[in-house]
């Protein structure tokens, strides 16, 4: 028996998430009836954390066990054979016997897109949210610098067990800018359910000049009186798990 683990990329716009659902098309369900295929009889495979539904991922990390102790090389290019278009494994690597990817991760790091122009490109909408009027990059770099840091996050998403509060840490989050083109990069070591999403939507307020930066402050600050909307899943990639 051994205990392999995987770094997997996967197009989410036709999932409804990566975690196994009753019904409905998941990441999950994909990567397990390819190792069924292959004469796995494991219960589930493990994961270092969920995606939504339509948020693509490049840095996701499974593990499971395999019985037959098969190389790696081998599971890889047998597992791609297997899989459909829209999920690759990137990587794979056996493990320690002990290795948990969601409990052994120390942070995790997003990737949002989105791009500004007067008309949407259907080219770039499948990965990347189409944003106008246009954003002031200076504004949107002095927003992510609010985020740095030990923050009551209750304003941007919910936890996913209520024990476990809406206190997050944010070590790193910065824009970078290609003409028309912005990416945003976050780095935390853990997050609510549509945290990034929700700060991207309110960072692009201000850079819009919707809202201003003291409200976005007030919202970091835990102020539920500032109501964050939410950025589309089409341009969030979970971009690293951090170990």
């Amino acid at each position: 028996m051994a205990l392999y683990q995987l770094k997997i990329v996967y197009d989410g716009t036709d999932f409804l998430g990566f975690q196994k659902q009753g019904k409905g098309r998941t990441v999950q369900a994909e990567i397990e009836t390819a190792l069924q295929e292959m004469g796995w009889n494991g219960k589930s495979i493990q994961s270092a954390g969920r995606t939504d539904t339509g948020v693509h991922a490049s840095g996701q990390v499974i593990s499971f066990e395999f019985e037959t102790g098969m190389a790696k090389e081998s599971l890889q290019k047998a597992l791609n054979a297997l899989l459909p278009a829209d999920v690759a494994i990137e990587d794979i690597q056996f493990a320690p016997e002990d290795f948990h990817p969601r409990f052994a991760a120390k942070a995790r790091k997003y990737v949002y897109r989105l791009y500004c122009r007067e008309r949407r490109n259907p080219l770039l909408d499948r990965f990347s949210w189409h944003v106008w009027p246009k954003v002031d990059l200076t504004l949107l770099k002095e927003g992510a610098k609010l985020l740095i840091g030990e923050h009551d996050y209750r304003a941007f998403g919910r936890p996913p067990r209520e024990e476990s509060g809406s206190i997050r840490r944010i070590l790193a989050a910065a824009w970078k800018r290609n003409e028309a083109d912005f990416r945003f990069e976050v780095t935390g070591t853990a997050f609510l359910y549509h945290m990034v999403r929700r700060m991207v939507f309110l960072q692009v307020q201000v850079a819009q000049g919707r809202i201003t930066m003291k409200n976005l402050q007030s919202a970091i600050d835990g102020d539920l009186g500032i109501k964050p909307g939410i950025a589309p899943a089409r341009g969030l990639e979970l971009y690293e798990i951090v170990y």
